[in-house]
């Protein structure tokens, strides 16, 4: 006796994701799907690995007096594609995940960066 299997009734997950919209029209990132894209290639994981080297902890989290491992470097102005400011090292400064996901984030949105 050969078994059957069943269609399941379920969706699937990429039918109930929402879309993500490409931004508004203009934006600089608009059409550049991957990282590499928007310049964040192997240059920049070189260059990125050397910052993190040199300054290894998250400057938010040090300012709070908890020392705290970095793990990305953010741009302190948003580059918005600027290559001159993406390459700018005065501009580049340690975080941790949390403190760019979250706080970094919340400043931007509010004008504070």
């Amino acid at each position: 006796m050969k078994l059957q299997t069943l269609k399941s009734g379920l969706p699937t997950l990429r039918s109930t994701l929402p879309r993500l919209k490409a931004g508004p029209a203009g934006a600089w990132r608009t059409g550049k799907e991957s990282s590499t894209a928007r310049g964040y290639g192997y240059k920049w994981q070189k260059a990125r690995e050397e910052h993190l080297e040199a300054h290894p902890l998250c400057v938010m989290c040090e300012a709070d007096g908890q020392p705290t491992a970095a793990t990305v470097v953010d741009h302190k102005i948003p580059h918005r594609g600027d290559q001159k400011l993406f390459w700018d090292r005065k501009n580049w400064q340690s975080l941790c995940t949390p403190c760019h996901s979250g706080r970094k984030q919340r400043d931007e949105a509010a004008g504070r960066t």
